[in-house]
């Protein structure tokens, strides 16, 4: 799709340009397993939810802890593995495969591993970086409640992590008026930022509503980071390790402009490589680069 047309994202579009949904086909995944890479736990890392917390408040509904054996793609009940090139409704520069150099479960993590390599998919189109996204289409989608990632961000300037909602309806809405909202975006030129930002019908694209957060110290990819949505149905609240540092109501919308956060949203997880926010890769962006994710869970209020 191209920018203003329906599923495009200020991000990251849900569907290539021309026809087909991207996450319903799925490229065949071969298990590869890795041992040497360097990415697995330390002893001091500690998993546990920031969660815990709020456990008067929170009861896990969802969950994935990626502990598969090494090499494995996805949960495939949980997770769809997007493919493609086309750009994804904004100049992104890598192709999205289901490879397990690209995408795996390893040594408790999602790896998802952007390459610089010219590749050409089974479409045609080529590329000179490949990288990997998962959605949950189809398997699971939620209204309101508390949505949280354990993430470590890559360090390469002109890469793109993010975690972020798509509502469900976007097939037949079309975008923004599905709804969309970014939990987290790791855009800063240095790695100390992200940002957090919903997008509707009017307030989309460079035009969403965004706030960004600041680390005081080191950058996101120094260590794993939580970070959390609590979404109640006139709210939308943005965590950084528990720090709260944005929140978004009707009131923060242009005049006469719809809130679209009252229906189920699914999830995704990405790692471009440029696009049109990020700068591009220069000579000290050192590939491969790589997120991994600790784990996703999601909540509902009690």
């Amino acid at each position: 799709m191209f920018p203003g047309a329906p599923g495009f994202r200020n991000g990251r579009n849900l569907h290539p340009a021309g026809p087909g949904c991207r996450g319903i086909s799925v490229l065949a995944v071969f298990v590869i397993i890795f041992p040497s890479l360097v990415c697995s736990k330390s002893p001091t890392e500690s998993r546990a939810s920031s969660a815990s917390k709020f456990s008067d408040n929170w009861v896990l509904s969802w969950h994935d802890e990626f502990n598969g054996p090494n090499g494995a793609p996805p949960d495939r009940e949980k997770w769809v593995v997007d493919t493609g090139g086309n750009g994804w409704g904004n100049g992104e520069r890598e192709y999205y495969t289901a490879r397990p150099q690209n995408i795996r479960q390893q040594n408790g993590y999602l790896v998802i591993e952007a390459i610089k390599e010219k590749f050409t998919g089974p479409d045609g189109i080529t590329r000179d970086y490949t990288s990997g996204r998962v959605n949950t289409t189809g398997r699971f989608s939620q209204k309101y409640g508390r949505f949280e990632a354990r993430i470590k961000n890559p360090p390469g300037r002109g890469v793109w992590p993010a975690f972020w909602l798509l509502g469900d309806d976007f097939s037949t809405a079309g975008w923004p008026a599905c709804g969309e909202i970014d939990i987290m975006e790791g855009i800063g030129p240095f790695g100390s930022q992200i940002r957090g930002s919903i997008h509707g019908p009017g307030y989309s694209g460079r035009n969403s509503l965004t706030s960004t957060y600041q680390l005081p110290a080191g950058t996101f990819s120094d260590a794993f980071h939580i970070f959390t949505l609590e979404w109640e149905p006139q709210a939308l609240r943005f965590y950084v390790d528990g720090h709260l540092y944005a929140a978004k109501t009707p009131s923060d919308l242009p005049d006469e402009k719809p809130w679209v956060y009252d229906h189920p949203f699914f999830l995704i997880l990405d790692l471009a490589v440029r696009g049109d926010i990020p700068n591009s890769p220069d000579p000290s962006t050192a590939f491969p680069q790589r997120m991994l994710v600790d784990y996703v869970r999601v909540y509902t209020h009690k």
